[in-house]
């Protein structure tokens, strides 16, 4: 039976009337990458917050590593590290000097837990360089730093590539794969870029409008987001039910846009021109393609799915 890390039930933030986040059920199995994927203000910040018990639910349940309880959960967040945005770091403290602050002010065993953080994200050579002249992917690194130093098992990430160059990205990406390889560290990150969310997570979490629309893995991720065939028509609707019933098509999908993604027949787009011209269909254009996460998602918020 798989052990799940994080698992929240109902999980409810409202202000006022209005619910940033509303009845969310979340499942992050144990050394997963766990991609929290949803536009801007859709309530992924408030989530991560809930969970790391900065911002108080209105109503839910958090279970970490097991606890529910009150008293268990304060116990379960010490396995936790956060980074929802760049501490306030001294501008004129070393990276050392900073997270030895940290250290004693969280009460963090251990002077060694330091050098170790440094050296896992790659910190350690920066010797007597002043946080103020860091670039953004260094104080990243350090923030990242700041959430390891108590050894989590739970990453708590919150758009911690926003801001980076290329090379920063890739520099970032590869150092959380390497926690989750090498450390087992289950984490959960959100991130608007969502081409880079595909190159880490090993699930996702689709979130709109506060709401949860659909979980999944990967692999399901893969599969749904297989190659098709576009095909851009004056009126979808009638020409998917034309493909329907004229050719027996049943998987494929209809956007808000005009256009139809159909994932089969794709070795027979000739077949499908001539038929859809014969019944009056106006065609624009047809393109073999595959969708990515962030088609999928757009078509998640806004298509229709037949299949």
């Amino acid at each position: 039976m798989t052990e799940n890390v994080l698992v929240t039930r109902g999980l409810t933030k409202r202000y006022g009337s209005y619910a940033a986040v509303d009845h969310v059920d979340i499942t992050v199995p144990k050394g997963e990458i766990y991609g929290l994927v949803g536009r801007n203000g859709a309530g992924k910040t408030t989530i991560i917050r809930m969970v790391a018990s900065q911002t108080i639910a209105s109503e839910g349940e958090i279970e970490l590593f097991g606890m529910t309880e009150e008293r268990e959960l304060r116990a379960a967040r010490s396995r936790t590290g956060a980074m929802v945005e760049i501490p306030s770091f001294y501008p004129y403290l070393t990276a050392r000097e900073n997270l030895e602050y940290y250290r004693r002010q969280r009460g963090v065993a251990g002077a060694h837990v330091v050098e170790d953080a440094l050296q896992q994200v790659g910190l350690a050579d920066t010797g007597k360089k002043k946080f103020k002249a860091f670039s953004l992917g260094m104080k990243q690194r350090l923030g990242l730093a700041l959430a390891l130093m108590n050894r989590p098992d739970l990453l708590l990430l919150d758009e911690p590539i926003n801001g980076l160059d290329p090379e920063g990205i890739v520099d970032f990406r590869n150092l959380l794969l390497e926690l989750n390889r090498q450390y087992q560290t289950t984490i959960l990150i959100s991130s608007h870029i969502l081409s880079e969310l595909q190159n880490l997570a090993t699930c996702y979490g689709f979130i709109d409008k506060g709401r949860m629309l659909e979980q999944l893995s990967a692999a399901e991720l893969a599969e749904k987001c297989r190659d098709c065939l576009e095909l851009r028509v004056g009126d979808a609707p009638r020409a998917a039910a034309i493909l329907e019933r004229e050719l027996g098509y049943h998987d494929f999908e209809v956007l808000p846009s005009g256009v139809i993604r159909l994932y089969e027949g794709l070795g027979e787009p000739e077949r499908i021109t001539r038929l859809l011209v014969e019944q009056g269909i106006s065609l624009a254009g047809m393109e073999h393609r595959g969708a990515n996460l962030e088609d999928y998602f757009l078509n998640l918020i806004g298509g229709v799915h037949h299949g």
